[in-house]
């Protein structure tokens, strides 16, 4: 098979293929959901994610602000709701009314979960560098809960467990095996 250089800035495209994940946060009284395809684990011992934010993102600010976020695994059935929050400033509107999602109580970090989502990491931030055109907000989990039929010790991509993989632009992909396209 040939081979063809593709132009570097669209390499994400290569390895974004993780789970599509909403973060939520809250700052100063404020909540906010960024939908994001940058999130990946950093380290097993202590349990750690980062995520990637843009600094002009009305989430950043309030990751920043609080040191904390929560990362939020969505099933494919969400991705009105996954578009809209990746779509929309919190800026604007609040993201949770205007995706019809539901706030809830989290056990570690001040800023809600979202009950629709399946799956939760709890995260306090550790370090926040500086790379690029982004933040990579490291945490560190204080808590993580998992729907118990979606997870048996490794997670169980059965119904209705199917998450979304961002593949460019409003393209995306259920672990499903489903092309699904947004908007």
């Amino acid at each position: 098979m040939a081979k063809e250089l593709l132009d570097v800035a669209r390499i994400a495209r290569l390895v974004n293929h993780g789970p599509t994940v909403l973060a939520s946060c809250r700052h100063e009284g404020v909540r906010n959901i960024i939908t994001l395809a940058w999130c990946m684990p950093v380290s097993i011992d202590p349990p750690m994610l980062a995520i990637s934010v843009a600094p002009a993102r009305f989430s950043h600010h309030l990751i920043e602000g609080s040191g904390q976020f929560a990362v939020n695994v969505p099933g494919a059935e969400l991705l009105p709701a996954v578009w809209h929050c990746g779509t929309r400033s919190g800026r604007d509107a609040d993201k949770f009314e205007g995706a019809g999602l539901t706030a809830a109580g989290a056990e570690t970090v001040g800023c809600p979960l979202i009950r629709e989502c399946f799956a939760h990491i709890e995260c306090s931030v550790v370090d926040s560098p500086e790379e690029g055109d982004h933040t990579v907000f490291v945490g560190v989990a204080t808590s993580a809960s998992v729907e118990a039929e979606a997870f048996d010790g490794h997670l169980r991509l059965v119904e209705p467990y199917h998450t979304l993989h961002h593949l460019g632009g409003s393209r995306f992909l259920s672990s499903s095996g489903e092309l699904l396209t947004a908007g």
